[in-house]
């Protein structure tokens, strides 16, 4: 069996179930994680993970930032060559530059997956991100000598087009998801509630979800808002909403399985993802179909690959992006009317499964695997 490394700068963050999803999946390639540093909190990793310099601290920081610069530290890629690896598989723009000298030495055809941030974020910004000067140094190689970029939708295969990526080089596959993770329950009872689940940042747009729940509830006091996540906007989210007078819970970060009873019983979903000042924008966003594999119809902004998650009038909701009044109003559509609901639940579980199911979106991930290893000369 052919083996692929799956490489990230940091293995692996929490939030990337997405990543360890897709990884688990895969039939007809061997995985093996490949990374610089372990970071704090991670998700479980195979005890065969190769790390360059183990769990985050402050010098295994300096030493990967070394590593970038110089590239050669004695014992990594000898230890990666050991794998026997066929393919190199990079999550994010960053990660694939971070990778080119170990496809060089590993003489591998490099695949890159680009999520969102990578290619959405204007260049002053990168140039002011730890790092960033030194990707936008090479990115130009990153380009050359990647043999194929993933996009996560067909939205950020446009953005890395005017990025300046070479357009031969890109082809859109979605990440799908683990529908026996998020399955849908018939005649589940539903609460009068609408759930947010996501980082608290400027572009998860929960600021917009308050404002337009202030309006839900003038007319419909019961419905509550759970907001699920942390991040740099907290405080000030907590105290707008105080301001508003809002009835809602900040429930923080929660294991999976608490979401997962969330979503059983919420009656909407909605993330009102906006453009960032700094041109962050969502790639695409799997809560989206995780809601909707669980029958909980979404409402969010017509913002970034959302719409290609979410179908307009099929199986959710998307308000003009910052529109707070046509975003209440959709939400208090979802939250009266029964016979709509249910139309947009059962149509969002059949949407995913259709669409974004892990088995079948891995399965077309493998046979991407193949064509790049036979174009190599290197499939066995």
């Amino acid at each position: 069996m052919s083996t692929v490394i799956i490489f990230r700068n940091e293995l692996l963050p929490i939030s990337e179930t997405f990543i360890e999803a897709q990884v688990r999946s895969l039939k007809s390639f061997q995985p093996r994680y490949v990374g610089l540093v372990r970071v704090r909190p991670s998700l479980p990793l195979p005890a065969n993970t190769i790390f360059l310099c183990g769990r985050e601290s402050r010098f295994t920081r300096l030493l990967a930032a070394t590593y970038k610069s110089v590239a050669y530290p004695r014992h990594f890629h000898p230890e990666v060559r050991k794998a026997g690896a066929n393919l190199l598989h990079a999550h994010f723009a960053l990660d694939g530059a971070t990778a080119l000298p170990l496809r060089s030495y590993l003489n591998i055809p490099l695949l890159v997956t680009l999520h969102g941030y990578d290619v959405t974020i204007s260049d002053a910004t990168f140039s002011k991100t730890i790092g960033g000067r030194w990707y936008l140094a090479k990115r130009k190689r990153l380009w050359e000598k990647a043999s194929l970029f993933l996009c996560v939708s067909q939205f950020i295969r446009r953005k890395a087009i005017e990025a300046g990526f070479p357009e031969e080089k890109l082809v859109v596959h979605y990440i799908g998801i683990d529908r026996r993770l998020f399955e849908y329950v018939p005649k589940q009872t539903r609460r009068r509630s609408v759930l947010f689940v996501a980082r608290l940042v400027e572009k998860k747009g929960c600021s917009y979800l308050l404002e337009a729940m202030a309006e839900v509830q003038k007319r419909h006091p019961d419905v509550e808002l759970i907001v699920v996540g942390t991040g740099p906007q907290g405080s000030s989210l907590a105290e707008q909403a105080k301001r508003l007078s809002l009835y809602c819970r900040f429930m923080g970060a929660q294991p999976q399985s608490a979401i997962h009873q969330l979503l059983q019983s919420a009656r909407v979903f909605c993330v009102p993802s906006v453009t960032a000042a700094s041109g962050d924008s969502e790639g695409l966003g799997m809560v989206f179909a995780e809601a909707q594999a669980m029958g909980v119809p979404v409402v969010s902004f017509e913002h970034g690959g959302i719409p290609e998650v979410v179908r307009h009038g099929e199986t959710g909701l998307l308000a003009p992006e910052r529109d707070t009044a046509a975003l209440g109003q959709y939400i208090e559509r979802l939250i009266v009317d029964d016979r709509l609901w249910e139309e947009y639940s059962r149509a969002g579980v059949a949407w995913v499964q259709q669409q974004f199911d892990l088995e079948k979106q891995t399965r077309e991930l493998e046979e991407i695997y193949a064509r790049v290893s036979a174009r190599s000369g290197r499939s066995q």
